[in-house]
């Protein structure tokens, strides 16, 4: 029987991204289905810092995308940031214990064909545009995400 594994991604946190993004590797190594819809706050990780523009984008937008981070290695922590500190240190850790960055997540989990989708809705919402993303992020509806994810043995929300 094929497994299948759904991540919510709301959260635009790196500790959290970090989770959810172990998590789908380890889904893939174990041959499973995994998809990942990226709405609000979450499609912080799947911006692409070298194609973001303020071109055709509203005042509101242009201070939105601006104030938000740009890379996903930017992202701040959940709890104990303490201006960047906290993050800091969980950074030095993680090399410490040769521990993948963030980045190396989201790479290996593009290279396992893990399912990137962004939420088009939360998209228009946020001010951001669909060539703003990563190439590999394909924007789908709520309902086409609620279709894929009645299909799955796992379902996340983080």
């Amino acid at each position: 029987m094929d497994k299948k594994m759904n991540i919510l991604m709301f959260s635009g946190e790196y500790d959290k991204a970090l989770a959810a993004l172990i998590l789908a590797n380890a889904a893939k190594t174990m041959e499973m289905d995994v998809t990942m819809f990226f709405a609000f706050w979450g499609l912080c990780l799947v911006r692409d810092p070298q194609k973001m523009t303020d071109e055709d984008k509203t005042t509101y937008e242009k201070m939105f995308a601006n104030l938000t981070p740009r890379g996903i290695e930017e992202l701040p922590l959940s709890k104990m940031n303490i201006g960047g500190i906290g993050k800091k240190m969980l950074r030095d850790m993680m090399e410490e214990n040769e521990t993948p960055t963030l980045k190396d997540f989201l790479n290996g989990a593009i290279k396992k064909d893990v399912n990137m989708c962004g939420c088009k809705l939360s998209l228009e919402v946020m001010g951001f545009k669909e060539e703003e993303l990563l190439s590999e992020v394909k924007i789908i509806t709520a309902e086409e995400y609620l279709k894929d994810a009645l299909e799955s043995n796992i379902q996340l929300f983080i």
